[in-house]
């Protein structure tokens, strides 16, 4: 399927206009759709808002740090480095170029302040920590490093991407919709296997086994391979997810909500999440008996996968919200 990703390009403006020129005739030469500031280049906190809607639609985060740390909101926190942040929150694949000698750069693109100063030089250690980071000294380099990594990038974590609608052909959608049978498959075994175990009173969840609602969660990270301990239990992130799946949304929406969960809890803000993090939240509260991930019709008459409560599930949200009288 021809798919085309799009790139948004974050930085300074006024002191990286050649830069940004280059890289996005670089990302549109290789059939990806750039995006970024030059929407507002005078950037304020309700311009961020709509800049953060932008960014949740595209593929990969491109980052460009010269030597200006850039306008700020009213924190002190530069734009380039809230847009970084929202990125990294998102789980949104990120390229960063940061400019190896910011020294050698004339006075009319370099921050003079020093309070400035101090805090470029704090964002550009955050970029560098937990990533692969590239370093470039003139435009030209910087484009021919954007031109070798972004198709590299896309390789190695291909995201949804956008396709034109008669671009789809009907093997296509074959094709998708044999994935989504076969995921459907899955779910009803293990929902038969779940189901067999308990009545031949073979528990799957017993204390030993599972976290039970009063235990803190803990997720076991498949990219790492390090377990991260969030600060909270697993009643808490029920309690906040259960009327959320009372009008049964898909699969998508139920993840991101959960993903919006997980971000508010958890006690270390360094901490990263991952879809495969979500996917454990959904497992465990399937084997817990009190989710049903099941493949239905929507009201648009689209099949896909939905997530509602258990009888179980039902009754414990009831349990622990109802309002009790005094």
């Amino acid at each position: 399927m021809d798919k085309r990703y799009q790139i948004f390009i974050s930085s300074t403006f006024s002191d990286l206009k050649e830069e940004r020129n280059k890289v996005m005739q670089t990302i549109m030469s290789l059939d990806c759709i750039p995006a970024g500031m030059e929407l507002f280049p005078a950037m304020d906190e309700e311009q961020f808002e709509f800049i953060k809607r932008i960014i949740d639609d595209c593929d990969y985060y491109l980052l460009i740090v010269g030597a200006r740390y850039g306008s700020m909101d009213e924190n002190g926190v530069s734009y380039t480095e809230k847009e970084y942040d929202y990125a990294v929150s998102k789980n949104i694949p990120v390229l960063a170029f940061l400019h190896q000698n910011i020294s050698s750069l004339p006075m009319s693109k370099v921050d003079v302040d020093v309070d400035l100063q101090k805090k470029l030089e704090a964002f550009r250690k955050k970029v560098e920590i937990g990533r692969l980071v590239q370093y470039w000294k003139n435009p030209d380099e910087l484009n021919a490093r954007v031109a070798v990594s972004l198709p590299k990038t896309i390789k190695m974590f291909p995201r949804t991407g956008w396709v034109r609608a008669n671009l789809q052909s009907s093997a296509e959608s074959l094709q998708e919709m044999n994935g989504l049978l076969k995921e459907l498959a899955e779910l009803r075994q293990y929902k038969e296997s779940v189901e067999n175990s308990q009545k031949d009173n073979d528990i799957i969840a017993t204390e030993t086994e599972l976290a039970s609602l009063d235990d803190e969660i803990v997720l076991r990270q498949d990219i790492s391979g390090q377990s991260i301990k969030l600060g909270s239990n697993w009643k808490n992130l029920f309690v906040r997810l259960a009327p959320e799946l009372m009008g049964h949304p898909s699969d998508f929406h139920a993840k991101r909500k959960v993903d919006d969960i997980l971000r508010s809890i958890k006690s270390d803000r360094n901490v990263i999440l991952y879809d495969h993090d979500i996917d454990i939240v959904k497992i465990h509260l399937m084997s817990l008996g009190l989710i049903n991930v099941s493949y239905s019709k929507a009201t648009n008459g689209s099949m896909g996968l939905f997530w509602s409560l258990t009888k179980k599930g039902r009754q414990l949200m009831f349990e622990l919200m109802s309002v009790k009288k005094e």
